[in-house]
């Protein structure tokens, strides 16, 4: 689990992050088991009441406009969601054309630079990577 903040955010924040990680869910009309985990494990980050983690499951099958997920995010809620959601665009092992459109939106939303995807997606492959190390590392401590 990554070392986070989203916690600390106001409640209201919290939930706008998890509508937006759930519209993400459904951007390419698939979702995959390591979309599904990523998104069960960043929604255990917001700490959510149990009737809202019900609606944003909810919202997996009918996802909210993009721009309704964007209207409830401050600053620093918004760079954690568009992280996250760049997480969940790659868990897949690729990041669509109508994901990298979605995720290009939530950038320009947030008035970020505009190398802000190219980048996150970057430390994305260098995590995953660095994850993968990881197995392959236990994978050669057997005997």
């Amino acid at each position: 689990m990554l070392p986070d903040t989203v916690h600390k955010l106001p409640q209201a924040e919290r939930f706008a992050y998890a509508k937006l990680l759930a519209f993400m869910t459904r951007v390419d009309n698939e979702l995959t088991v390591e979309e599904m985990s990523m998104f069960e494990q960043r929604l255990g980050t917001a700490l959510l009441s149990p009737k809202q983690r019900d609606a944003i499951r909810a919202s997996l099958k009918n996802p909210p406009p993009l721009e309704e997920c964007l209207d409830g995010l401050g600053e620093e809620a918004g760079r954690l969601a568009l992280r996250d959601a760049v997480l969940m665009a790659a868990s897949d092992g690729t990041v669509d054309e109508d994901e990298r459109e979605a995720l290009d939106e939530i950038a320009e939303y947030l008035d970020l630079q505009p190398d802000a995807i190219n980048r996150l997606l970057t430390w994305t492959v260098e995590g995953y990577s660095w994850m993968q190390a990881g197995y392959d590392l236990l994978n050669d401590l057997s005997r």
